[in-house]
């Protein structure tokens, strides 16, 4: 699976979110989705710095780490390694 077709998936969990979704209006997805793909790729190259898309949203700490764990769900889902998996959550953990 690419990061575009992760980055896809990821954002229809998040934009089928009753709660997440309004934080959505009025943003450019395909420019968010070219964002996180970007950010999604560099971590599975061993990228270490935080490429938080979120960023700006007006996410809560829990909302965001929801977020985060609908990544986590697709990148179990489609089987990769424990160690990709670990990657892209420190890439998009909440910032500190």
């Amino acid at each position: 699976m690419t990061s575009s077709e992760v980055v896809a998936r990821w954002l229809r969990l998040v934009v089928a979110d009753a709660e997440l979704s309004p934080y959505l209006i009025g943003v450019d997805l395909g420019r968010l989705a070219a964002h996180l793909t970007a950010g999604l790729a560099n971590a599975f190259d061993g990228n270490t710095m935080p490429n938080d898309g979120w960023g700006g949203l007006g996410l809560s700490e829990a909302q965001h780490r929801r977020v985060v764990d609908y990544l986590v769900g697709v990148l179990w889902a489609a089987e990769l390694p424990d160690g990709h998996i670990a990657q892209a959550r420190r890439a998009f953990e909440v910032p500190a």
